[in-house]
């Protein structure tokens, strides 16, 4: 079938979805083309969402184990795999197919298939159904999102190793779980099953788990991963997995490890992700692709080709869904005409493991790197009314502040809710709000927020439950 469209969008993920939508509401003609059934992509499929479902079960798991000190003694869950696999699916199901029905309330026509681009105004969409479409178009979106990373030497067809997306499958609770790579996606997996009942070791090759983030954000969170999990190893490599009777026979190389060789029942390869642009057809067109993979765009969303734009994962660093809902925008108004441009000062990155970690803006460990100039105002949990009345004082909130003009950089947070809490932070920095800004902005009491303005009073010298005078 040949299909005519004013825009076309690749991939039916958080940036995808958005521009389409976005340009319907617009008044353009627009067609989606995606392997799956509803819109939604690696985010709401088999990312963000399942993992957050199956994190708010393990908090929950959690917390009413830390219930025992507060006098409140609930039996040891007992975990019902396949309902709980039921709920999960339910809300993929109940986002996806919202999505699907405002694809058609908007008139955006969905294309189930895999495109590939046959020159700079055509593709050919091999479809789900075996038949081919021929699409045409005036301007296209790539949004294709990425995918888990495999490490050749030691990611093999094994039942026993799975990544990312086969772990929120949640086919069944192995007694004992290897977790390789202590980044964010590691950590929320691990910490889902260990409170499952797993025995999960995590094991990082750099010094710190989630290298990048400040260090006295990250030792805050630490010490509960560390309880949480069986052991984690750090500055320790994997140099060999094998699959044996049991499971899969890890051999380890690192200062501290006791035990060189292992076994677990699943090994979950969790070292990052990469974009994908491959299968694309990309060279029959002008667009450009750097060493990395990922697609060359300038700050319009546009690639060396006029009519192709490409936004998301597919375009670099940091890979977040809320970076790929931003740029869309741009990519359609730019498409519209409109003077855009995407430039933003802060994108918040959150971490939902337990407790939370949350930054935007520069970080600490940025500055330094950067020879920035910069100040530290903090404000630990310890000092917080409602952190201490709900038992959580395993929490810290800390401002970057030039000191000089007093203006906001960074914002971190590590604590339960943090990621509910971090936009306050992108917003000062986006409206270059100053310290005092924050700290005469008043603050429900008692809530988490608190902390915020209590950072700023800090700063100042000025905080009324954290004695800590300011420096001369």
């Amino acid at each position: 079938m040949e299909i005519k469209t004013q825009l076309l969008v690749i991939g039916g993920g958080p940036g995808g979805y958005t521009a389409a939508f976005h340009a319907a509401d617009k008044g353009l003609q627009v067609t989606i083309v995606d392997m799956r059934k509803n819109p939604g992509g690696v985010c709401t499929w088999e990312g963000c969402i399942p993992s957050k479902a199956l994190l708010h079960i393990s908090n929950l798991i959690y917390e009413a184990r830390e219930a025992k000190k507060w006098g409140i003694n609930y039996t040891e869950p007992k975990i019902d795999l396949d309902k709980l696999r039921d709920y999960k699916n339910s809300v993929i199901y109940k986002l996806t197919s919202g999505l699907g029905q405002l694809a058609k309330t908007r008139k955006v026509n969905y294309v189930q298939g895999r495109a590939s681009f046959k020159n700079s105004k055509t593709v050919i969409v091999k479809k789900t159904d075996g038949n081919e479409d021929e699409i045409t178009f005036d301007n296209c979106i790539v949004a294709t999102g990425s995918e888990p990373t495999k490490v050749p030497n030691l990611f093999f067809n094994s039942p026993h190793i799975i990544d990312s997306t086969a772990a929120l499958e949640l086919n069944d609770i192995p007694q004992k779980m290897l977790v390789v790579g202590g980044g964010y996606i590691g950590l929320e997996l691990g910490t889902v099953y260990a409170m499952l009942g797993s025995k999960v070791t995590v094991v990082e090759m750099m010094p710190g788990l989630l290298p990048g983030a400040d260090r006295d954000l990250v030792s805050v969170l630490a010490k509960n991963i560390n309880q949480i999990m069986d052991a984690v190893y750090l500055e320790t490599k994997v140099t060999e997995l094998k699959e044996v009777k049991n499971g899969i026979e890890v051999k380890f190389i690192g200062n501290n490890i006791k035990e060189p060789v292992q076994v677990f029942d699943k090994v979950l390869i969790s070292v990052g992700r990469k974009p994908v642009t491959t299968s694309l057809g990309l060279e029959n067109t002008k667009v450009k692709v750097n060493q990395k993979g990922f697609i060359d765009v300038n700050q319009q969303m546009k690639t060396d080709d006029a009519n192709i734009y490409a936004i998301g994962d597919v375009v670099g660093n940091p890979m977040l869904a809320h970076k790929a809902f931003a740029e869309a925008k741009v990519a359609v108004e730019s498409i519209l005409g409109y003077k855009v441009a995407f430039e933003p000062n802060a994108i918040p990155a959150v971490v939902f493991t337990n407790p939370e970690l949350a930054w935007t803006g520069i970080t600490e460990t940025e500055a330094k790197e950067r020879g920035i100039k910069y100040e530290v105002a903090k404000f630990p949990w310890a000092a917080s009314g409602k952190a201490t009345s709900i038992d959580r004082n395993d929490g810290l909130t800390k401002l970057i502040i030039d000191p000089d003009t007093q203006r906001v950089l960074g914002m971190g947070i590590v604590g339960v809710g943090a990621g509910d809490m971090i936009s306050e932070g992108t917003l000062a920095i986006e409206m270059a709000a100053v310290a005092k800004d924050i700290a005469l902005t008043i603050h429900p009491h008692p809530t988490l927020s608190e902390t915020i303005s209590g950072a700023a009073e800090v700063f100042y010298g000025e905080a009324i439950e954290y004695y800590r005078p300011r420096k001369k």
